[in-house]
């Protein structure tokens, strides 16, 4: 009964707890930080509206998050994205591992002399210490730094070897976690480090592959089934807290009854049961999308928690101490990032600056203290205390570094070379009403418009504060040269005269190749000619017809050709990407709301399905929400 009434305070102070995040994030702050903010405020350190050992009631919300933190790190590791820079990843993770480990490591050791609630700690014990936070402390954290790459709209070598290097860290860490915790809990009890414990540790590490493998099994079960999105969520959580809750049964039970103890790392089982259906499964999209419908609930949960855990006294004891191993985990980012990138080859202002976007670190640092905190009797809480000090500042100061870094690196809000802006160009000639709400239309939806006409009377009747409205005396190379230019991506002829029409769109392609001709045809005896020039023809005695054919066969699609669907919008897209260049389209890894219409390639139109290959250069036709959109674009140019 105690539970349960812990529970229903504890989902009133979750639902406080997201309100205060979104205050936190309104203040430049992460969420996170709001979150456990709001756990020390409600604990036995501010207004003890819940003890401050409630975790222990509500275990089990914790061993859920930690499922879903280490499904979505195996989700995010789609190891085709990395191939086209994995020596500099691998370069680069192994030596910040090696570095980072033996320095803060090194000084977290020398600290627990220092540290008032550590001191008198056996030589096991500060290895043991040394060790785990030392492996807490390289993690990094993916979801908030893509979050300042799409911020920044930022492209280019640099941000993919840092994203790359981030993602393929957080499961570096977990294996690493998996064999600190087992080295740290043998110090702690005063086991020896033999032969017999490092076949035991991997055996451990086989069963944990074993039964991830079964949980990756398990879960495209679920995925392939055609029950309701709640029941797979459901069932999801579910088997997440299984992987838990076996891990601790198998412990106990093997101990009691076998010579052995079997310690399963659940968090390695989990990892491994996201990456199966990310990489080896049909079913990635959907898995993406149910673990990013609970993941709000569940940090909220899960950070809040940890917020209650948070010991005030210790953690205002330990600022100082976690500052100086903020600094020395900086330093040993920097020096490792830039031993590798230099075996790797990588150029000199890489490695200068690429260590600035590894700084920040968030959801499985923070559960991997929760975790650690568990092995360390005694010692638990006031270390995770500790860890977690250092973890906010990181996050706190990450996306700043790394915001800094692709500043200086020129990717941020900058295309690679060869990649125009993402704001397109074009020129309308004919000066009408047609003409002037066609300009504010592609205004509005951020294009750079001029409208052009060689008659002045209709430039002076129909002027417009909000268009840019031009006189050019003829269509000639001459005038409109001051108009059209390369990075012009369309012409839409709308004059009354039909060879003043042609003629411009014969200049716009011969002198400036722009790939885009639109024309208003008037005249029939000219519609091979544009033709010939690869223009689309709007005829206006059937373009109505057409329109009206459409709307009795597929409203859908006009509406979202006439831009009336409130939710959905039609764009095109050039591939200008060169890591997308020879890609399946299956394994472009679409916002579940984006879908893929047409390729056109060298003028021909190609109906694309999952094995199609996308070329550099491809104009592509996608539908989706604005903001899946927007995200696409990042992704292909």
């Amino acid at each position: 009964m105690q539970a349960l009434l812990y529970l229903a305070g504890f989902a009133v102070i979750c639902l406080a707890s997201h309100r205060i995040g979104e205050w936190f994030s309104r203040l430049r702050l992460p969420y996170i930080t709001g979150y456990l903010f709001t756990g020390v405020l409600v604990g036995s350190f501010g207004l003890q509206l819940l003890p401050s050992n409630i975790g222990d009631s509500l275990r089990f919300i914790d061993q859920i998050a930690l499922a879903v933190i280490a499904f979505v790190a195996g989700s995010e590791l789609f190891y085709k994205d990395l191939l086209n820079r994995l020596r500099s990843i691998l370069w680069s993770l192994g030596l910040i591992i090696v570095v980072a480990l033996s320095l803060i490591g090194g000084s977290l050791f020398w600290l627990l002399d220092l540290i008032p609630f550590t001191q008198g700690l056996t030589i096991g014990d500060k290895i043991a210490v040394a060790l785990l936070g030392g492996t807490i402390l390289l993690a990094l954290s993916p979801p908030s730094t893509i979050a300042v790459i799409k911020e920044l709209r930022a492209r280019g070598p640099a941000t993919r070897l840092i994203l790359g290097i981030t993602i393929a860290m957080d499961v570096a860490i977990i294996v690493i976690f998996a064999i600190s915790s087992s080295f740290a809990v043998a110090l702690v009890e005063q086991r020896g480090v033999n032969l017999v414990f490092l076949a035991l540790l991997l055996l451990d590490l086989v069963l944990s592959g074993v039964l991830g493998g079964a949980t990756g099994w398990l879960l495209q079960q679920v995925l392939g089934q055609r029950w309701s999105r709640w029941l797979k969520l459901a069932l999801i959580i579910a088997l997440g807290y299984a992987i838990f809750a076996g891990a601790a049964w198998l412990k106990v039970f093997s101990a009691a009854n076998w010579p052995i103890k079997l310690v399963i790392e659940p968090l390695l089982v989990a990892l491994i049961g996201g990456f199966l259906i990310t990489n080896f499964s049909p079913y990635r999209d959907e898995f993406a999308e149910l673990l990013h419908d609970i993941g709000p609930v569940v940090y909220v949960a899960f950070f809040t928690i940890t917020g209650l855990g948070l010991k005030l006294d210790i953690l205002l004891t330990a600022l100082i101490f976690a500052a100086v191993l903020f600094v020395v985990r900086a330093l040993a980012l920097g020096l490792g990032s830039n031993l590798g990138l230099w075996l790797a080859g990588e150029p000199v202002r890489f490695r200068r600056l690429l260590w600035l976007g590894l700084i920040t670190q968030a959801g499985i640092a923070l559960g991997l203290a929760r975790e650690a905190s568990l092995l360390l009797p005694g010692l638990g809480e006031a270390f995770a205390t500790l860890i977690i000090a250092v973890i906010v500042l990181n996050e706190i100061a990450g996306p700043l570094t790394l915001r800094f870094a692709l500043q200086r690196l020129g990717e941020a809000n900058l295309p690679e070379p060869g990649i125009r802006e993402d704001v397109r160009d074009v020129l309308i000639l004919g000066i009408e009403q047609q003409s002037i709400a066609l300009a504010r239309q592609l205004s509005s939806r951020g294009w750079r418009v001029r409208v052009a006409d060689t008659d002045l009377d209709h430039v002076r009747r129909l002027a417009a504060e909000d268009v840019d409205e031009r006189h050019i005396p003829e269509v000639s190379l001459e005038t409109l040269r001051s108009l059209i230019d390369h990075s012009t991506d369309a012409v839409v002829a709308l004059l009354s005269n039909d060879e003043d029409n042609l003629r411009a769109c014969q200049i716009a392609l011969e002198k400036f190749g722009v790939p885009r001709l639109i024309v208003r045809l008037n005249r029939q005896d000219l519609r091979e000619e544009f033709r010939e020039l690869g223009a689309i023809i709007v005829d206006p005695a059937t373009a109505m017809v057409n329109l009206l054919e459409q709307a009795v066969r597929a409203p859908q699609s006009l509406s979202l050709l006439l831009h009336t669907d409130p939710v959905y919008d039609v764009v095109q897209m050039t591939v200008t990407n060169r890591d997308v260049d020879g890609r399946l389209v299956r394994d472009l890894r679409l916002p579940a709301d984006v879908l893929l219409l047409e390729i056109s390639r060298d003028g021909q139109a190609i109906v694309p399905h999952g094995y199609t290959r996308l070329r550099w250069g491809d104009e592509i036709t996608v539908v989706g929400k604005p903001e899946s959109l927007r995200e696409v674009s990042l992704r292909i140019g």
